[in-house]
C-alpha cells in the first residue's frame, strides 16, 4: 500500500514544479501572433517597395523613428541618394515617403521585438521549472 500511495502522490508533485500551463499557453499565442505580424508587415513591406525607405541600420537609436519635419526631411534626403529612390520612386513626395518609412519601421519594430516574450517567460518561471 505504502508503494501504491508514493506513486499516487508524484503526479501532484510534478504538476506543482512544472510551469503554469496558462502561462506557456498566453506565451505560444503571443510569440505565434507576433510572428504572423511580422510576417504580415514584412509582406506589406515588400509590396509596397518600402524595404529600403530607412537608409540607416541603428539598432539602439534606429527604433526611434523621426520625431519633428527636420527629421523627416533629412530622412527623405538620404533616402533619395540611394538606387531605389532613383529606379522606383523618383519624384516621391515626402507624404508619400513618410508612408512606406511606417511599414518598413513597423517591420522592424517587430523584428526588435520579438525575441522578447521569451524572455518574459523565462523571468516569470524562474523557480517553478525543475530539472530532474
Amino acid at each position: 500500500d505504502d508503494t501504491v500511495m508514493t506513486t499516487l502522490s508524484a503526479p501532484a508533485t510534478a504538476r506543482s514544479a512544472a510551469p503554469d500551463v496558462t502561462a506557456v499557453r498566453a506565451w505560444l499565442i503571443i510569440v505565434a501572433l507576433m510572428v504572423a505580424m511580422t510576417a504580415v508587415i514584412g509582406a506589406a513591406t515588400r509590396l509596397t517597395g518600402s524595404g529600403l525607405s530607412i537608409t540607416e541600420w541603428q539598432p539602439i537609436m534606429g527604433a526611434v523613428p523621426p520625431l519633428n519635419e527636420a527629421d523627416w526631411q533629412v530622412a527623405f534626403e538620404k533616402y533619395k541618394q540611394i538606387p531605389q529612390y532613383e529606379r522606383v520612386n523618383k519624384g516621391m513626395s515626402l507624404p508619400e515617403f513618410k508612408a512606406i518609412f511606417w511599414w518598413e519601421w513597423g517591420h522592424r519594430f517587430l523584428g526588435r521585438l520579438l525575441p522578447h516574450p521569451r524572455k518574459c517567460f523565462e523571468s516569470a518561471a524562474v523557480g517553478k521549472i525543475q530539472i530532474q
